[in-house]
């Protein structure tokens, strides 16, 4: 009998929408994981087993999907939570940079005091394609003052090379799947 192993299990637990959200793209979607109970639970034990027992003081999360997986980590590893979101989001004084997108620039912020020099953090979202996003959140972090022990997604497309910014900022990247292509 061949048995599944807990990444096959999470590959299938991955909705593959082709020309979404334009011709060409199969994006991947994981609501469909979120809404299996042991697939999301075999994926946040998974992003957070090497840091389990380790001292981490904030998991930082992506908006929007970075917050349900980094906030289930963070339960995971008693750390605080910090919200990464798009301009005019969040409430309070606020610090920000900006990013190129395929068409322009946008920019992302995070509350003033939310890190405290020499925090230690993971960053997590759902999944790394380009990088910009990514990387525009490392370079947030570590202008406060976080020393970035990871940046932890569900996904890598690794054809489009995203891994590479992140780790060329000093920060290790770690994935659960893989897909190729876009």
């Amino acid at each position: 009998m061949n048995e599944k192993t807990a990444r096959d299990e999470l590959i299938e637990s991955i909705r593959t929408i082709p020309d979404y959200p334009k011709e060409g793209i199969l994006f991947r979607d994981i609501t469909t994981l979120l809404g299996n109970a042991k697939a999301f639970r075999r994926a946040v034990d998974a992003l957070v087993q090497p840091w389990a027992g380790s001292k981490v003081d904030q998991i930082a999360g992506i908006e929007a999907r970075g917050f349900i997986l980094g906030g289930a980590v963070a339960h995971q590893l008693s750390a605080g939570f910090v919200p990464i979101r798009k301009k005019g989001k969040l409430p309070h004084e606020t610090v920000s940079v900006a990013y190129s997108l395929e068409y322009g620039l946008d920019e992302m912020e995070m509350h003033k005091d939310a890190i405290t020099p020499g925090d230690k953090v993971i960053l997590v979202d759902d999944l790394i394609a380009t990088g910009g996003t990514a990387e525009a959140a490392c370079k947030l972090l570590q202008s406060m003052g976080a020393e970035i022990v990871a940046a932890c997604f569900i996904i890598d497309l690794p054809d489009i090379g995203g891994r590479q910014k992140i780790e060329a900022l000093g920060v290790p990247v770690r994935t659960l799947v893989e897909f190729s292509g876009h």
